[in-house]
């Protein structure tokens, strides 16, 4: 699965710091945190029809990533929250947008590790795209990775941070083995997540969802939780191995980018019939009534 360009996004305009520019004269000082250290913290956020879905809750994540990482200045949410409408505006941008907000310790007066050498304030990136969600509604194929999501006494997960080396491995390991993705396990050999996505399985009609040790917090997976409860579906948070993902009735991956997407086939396994189970199906259609009623006004 490689992404394609859309033509609409030649002429974006990009927003750092509160300056809207042209997407080929953006840029951030080589001084800046995200670039000597991948010392950021991230949001995805998705535009239906001139709202954010949940942007509130990616607003907290953000604040709580920030303040583990120790970041001496975040921006109030308010100010985030008017230079994303300000981005939004400039691209006249409205329905079928991907939005990247990070947020970087900001730029040092000298390069180094250090953060005392932090001294400016943060930097606020605000890249909007026209991004229909990125994965096939026919079905996933997944490899599972030879890397590893660490521990949270390694490093928390819980942390939305934007060093994703860890990720963009698994993700090599995938492109090279000619899956979509890869199947990420932690430390202990359950599965934590994909190199993008978080996992879910479905068995006997019931739902299962790797427990939040070595994945972080995902929204799209707390919406379908919320969906399981409200439809009476049961669902839980345990420990999954191969062996429960192999054998499963369904496969599917949650995630801001690309929304609920089936797996298929992991590694030599063909996930059932080896297509789009009708529980993933229906929680789609589900998630899509939410993203069309609720969310925060924008535009």
């Amino acid at each position: 699965m490689l992404q394609k360009f859309d033509k609409r996004n030649r002429d974006l305009i990009v927003n750092i710091n509160g300056e809207l520019l042209h997407r080929d004269k953006a840029g951030i000082s080589p001084f800046d945190s995200a670039v000597q250290g991948g010392d950021a913290v991230w949001e995805g956020l998705r535009l239906y029809n001139g709202r954010i879905f949940k942007l509130h809750e990616h607003l907290d994540r953000l604040e709580r990533s920030a303040r583990a990482l120790s970041f001496a200045e975040i921006q109030p949410r308010e100010k985030i929250i008017e230079e994303i409408r300000r981005t939004l505006a400039a691209n006249k941008m409205r329905d079928g947008v991907h939005i990247r907000l990070t947020l970087t310790r900001g730029v040092k007066i000298t390069s180094g590790m250090d953060p005392r050498l932090n001294q400016s304030g943060p930097t606020l990136i605000v890249l909007a795209e026209h991004k229909a969600p990125v994965y096939a509604k026919t079905g996933l194929t997944l490899v599972t990775s030879k890397v590893r999501r660490p521990p949270p006494e390694i490093l928390d997960a819980r942390i939305h941070h934007a060093n994703l080396l860890n990720s963009i491995l698994a993700k090599i390991e995938a492109n090279n083995a000619g899956a979509d993705d890869a199947l990420m396990l932690d430390t202990r050999g359950f599965v934590a997540e994909t190199n993008a996505t978080h996992v879910f399985i479905v068995r006997n009609g019931a739902l299962a969802t790797s427990r939040v040790v070595a994945c972080p917090e995902g929204i799209t997976r707390a919406t379908i939780i919320e969906i399981c409860a409200a439809e009476k579906i049961h669902c839980v948070e345990a420990d999954l191995s191969l062996a429960d993902v192999y054998g499963a009735n369904e496969v599917f991956c949650t995630g801001t980018m690309g929304e609920l997407a089936g797996v298929i086939k992991i590694d030599n396994c063909q996930i059932k019939s080896g297509k789009v189970g009708p529980i993933t199906k229906r929680l789609s259609d589900l998630y899509a009534q939410r993203t069309t009623s609720e969310g925060t006004l924008v535009v």
